[in-house]
């Protein structure tokens, strides 16, 4: 006999849905957005204390090596924050509680497979992009004591999309300041006032990563505690487990063949010269500060449109779809007008180079409407997700891409490096419109 849905140990009704609601939501993921640069920035500035070269290029290059790896698992925030999202709508508070478990052992597996193979993962990172010897022994040293994070850095992501779907956005806050303030104290500590040098920043950074965990585990302490946890026979539910594999299959896909239009993005501005590519590199900055804006309300999305599937509810899935599509679009508005008024000034400040300046200004107006024409893919990702309509979302991408593809070899051999951003326009446009065409289906997984 089938398990009956049970509501968790402190679990409620969900509240009405409002805008403070949404807001309360979105509000720390901004917040925790924000302090996504500066792990890696406080690591590059305390090493840099030490007045060498090698010791800077060996952090860079270790933690590009490991966040490659690290981002393969990226789908795992996703993937958990739709499912998690939909038995706590359903008030099933033990599968609520499996979903984490589940994803956790993911986490654990992928990081302990890094500690294992760590020597040969390596040895192919450097073959791809080989550094001075002084770089590479030095990087290998970070390396070696770094990867012994990868299972709580993989778990975190788990963790993260559990606390997004039950609406915990400020645990996530609270995470990211922790990991980020140890990390700091520690880098001062170890390499400045021990001088442990590179070695000490590895540490650093990995005693951020493992109490950062511990941090993320005790604010979802109420889907650990024996009263709460599911059975084997839940946990190892055969259907269950198809589908959480399906949904991060899915979420991976469409994740790699995004991530390969930006790569492409950047391997053709080349062509154009590197001032161009320089600008480029810039402009690129801004998208991604629109994307850290514009996650907290796709956040939002995931976490109220799934509670709402799980609660079978279609009215609640149109009502939270809309409302955080407002939202959405405000921010998206407010954003393109701060690009038009300071965007030139943001150029300066992040580059000194007259000519990268200038060639910059040139195509800010793509940047000025880049958040308009991409926010409703964005928000579209959040509803998806929350839904778990991974396939329609992959498959929307996946042609998507095509378009894109298409757009380039069109416009950039008649309208260059403007073609090249009109192309990536088009590509925003591609994805909302795909995704729109599925949004009915968003509603009718909640009938």
């Amino acid at each position: 006999m089938a398990e009956a849905p049970a509501r968790g140990a402190g679990e409620r009704a969900a509240p009405v849905l409002t805008h403070r609601r949404i807001l309360r939501i979105a509000g720390p993921i901004v917040l925790s957005n924000a302090t996504v640069p500066l792990l890696g920035a406080v690591d590059v500035a305390v090493v840099g204390q030490m007045g060498e070269a090698a010791p800077i290029g060996a952090v860079g290059v270790g933690a590009v090596i490991l966040a490659s790896l690290y981002w393969m698992f990226g789908f795992l925030r996703m993937g958990t924050s739709g499912l998690a999202a939909q038995a706590h709508g359903a008030g099933d508070g033990a599968e609520r509680s499996a979903v984490l478990i589940r994803a956790l052992a993911v986490g654990a597996a992928a990081g302990l497979s890094f500690v294992i193979l760590q020597g040969a993962l390596f040895a192919l990172a450097f073959r791809i992009a080989p550094a001075s010897d002084a770089v590479e022994g030095l990087a290998r040293q970070y390396l070696a004591i770094r990867v012994w994070g990868a299972p709580a850095t993989i778990a975190l992501y788990a963790v993260e999309g559990w606390l997004i779907a039950t609406e915990r956005t400020r645990a996530v806050f609270a995470v990211q300041v922790w990991k980020n303030g140890i990390n700091l104290l520690l880098d001062l500590w170890f390499v400045l006032g021990l001088g442990w040098g590179v070695q000490g920043v590895a540490a650093a950074t990995l005693l951020a990563e493992w109490t950062g965990l511990g941090l993320g585990l005790w604010a979802c302490r109420d889907a650990l505690g024996r009263s709460v946890l599911p059975g084997r026979a839940r946990l190892l539910d055969r259907a269950r487990l198809a589908r959480m594999f399906a949904v991060n299959r899915d979420i991976m896909i469409r994740t790699v063949a995004l991530q390969a239009c930006f790569t492409a993005f950047v391997f053709l501005g080349a062509r154009f010269g590197d001032v161009t590519l320089a600008a480029n590199q810039v402009l690129l900055q801004f998208l991604e500060i629109t994307a850290f804006a514009l996650d907290g309300f796709a956040f939002a999305a995931e976490s109220l449109v799934g509670q709402a599937v799980g609660a079978r509810s279609a009215t609640a899935v149109r009502r939270a779809a809309a409302m955080t599509g407002r939202w959405g679009a405000g921010g998206a508005l407010v954003l393109s007008a701060l690009f038009l008024l300071a965007g030139p000034a943001m150029i300066d400040l992040m580059t000194t180079a007259g000519e990268v300046r200038a060639e910059a200004r040139l195509f800010l107006w793509w940047i000025v409407a880049a958040p308009v024409l991409g926010v409703a893919g964005w928000m579209f990702d959040g509803i998806f997700i929350g839904a778990t309509l991974t396939r329609e979302m992959r498959n929307a991408m996946l042609v998507s891409v095509a378009l894109y593809a298409l757009a380039l070899g069109i416009l950039l051999p008649g309208f260059g490096n403007h073609g090249l951003w009109a192309s990536l326009m088009v590509l925003n446009l591609a994805r909302a419109f795909t995704m729109a065409l599925h949004y009915p289906r968003a509603e009718r997984a909640a009938a």
